[in-house]
């Protein structure tokens, strides 16, 4: 017996009304109906969650949780691929031995787009390694967004190891450890600096961030990967 895909499946459930998803302790539920009690109708890992986002994708839901983008709306157009938004969220993270949750990105970045497709020769754009220096970056800025409001400011990230406190015993504390940690990792990362910082981090897409940054169409793929892989040195994954 062939088994369901996941994906699919929860896409056709997302299509009925009052569908919705919320995030829980083993990964994210799926529930019909308006009360927070309905019952699970399918129990998500973080994968499929991330193939939701990509299609149909996903919106805040007043009351918490996501919806399917175009729950309640008229037809829109599809957005063009590598074009990574924001969805605001909230994603457990481990700090000093504890876990705890804090404010995140969780929509589609364009590191991972990157990461999804390959050369000419065939090969991913982007190593594991690449990615993996990246994703480490994005949890640092988590780390430092961390804080009691519900909705991320990243233009509230450290842009520089300011603070001089010690004892990071408070989640003020630790949020600041979190800065000095991610401007250091940043430096690292050299002429790159900027450009990783607007699509690790802030969630440009490349060519948004090329303009931003008054580089050449189609320059900014090639010092994104400079720049990963000096941060990936730096967090000694090289």
């Amino acid at each position: 017996m062939s088994r369901v895909d996941p994906a699919a499946r929860a896409r056709r459930l997302l299509e009925r009304q009052g569908a919705w998803l919320e995030a829980v302790q083993d990964g994210y539920a799926l529930r019909i109906g308006t009360r927070r009690d309905a019952r699970v109708q399918q129990l998500l890992d973080e994968r499929t969650f991330l193939q939701l986002i990509e299609r149909p994708g996903l919106r805040l839901r007043t009351g918490g949780g996501w919806i399917a983008r175009a729950a309640g709306r008229a037809p829109t157009a599809t957005p063009p691929p590598g074009r990574p938004g924001v969805i605001e969220g909230r994603r457990t993270i481990m700090d000093d031995g504890r876990s705890r949750t804090c404010a995140a990105n969780l929509a589609l970045s364009s590191v991972d787009w990157l990461a999804r497709h390959r050369d000419a020769d065939g090969r991913p754009w982007l190593t594991e390694v690449e990615v993996a220096a990246a994703r480490q970056l994005t949890r640092e800025a988590e780390a430092a967004l961390a804080g009691p409001s519900m909705t991320m400011r990243w233009d509230a990230l450290p842009r520089s190891g300011g603070g001089r406190r010690t004892g990071a015993s408070e989640p003020g504390e630790r949020a600041l450890a979190a800065g000095r940690r991610l401007a250091i990792a940043l430096e690292a990362c050299g002429p790159a600096k900027g450009l990783v910082d607007q699509t690790c981090i802030r969630a440009s897409s490349l060519q948004a961030a090329e303009q931003s940054l008054g580089l050449k169409r189609r320059t900014g793929k090639l010092l994104l990967k400079q720049g990963l892989q000096a941060l990936a040195r730096h967090y000694r994954l090289l």
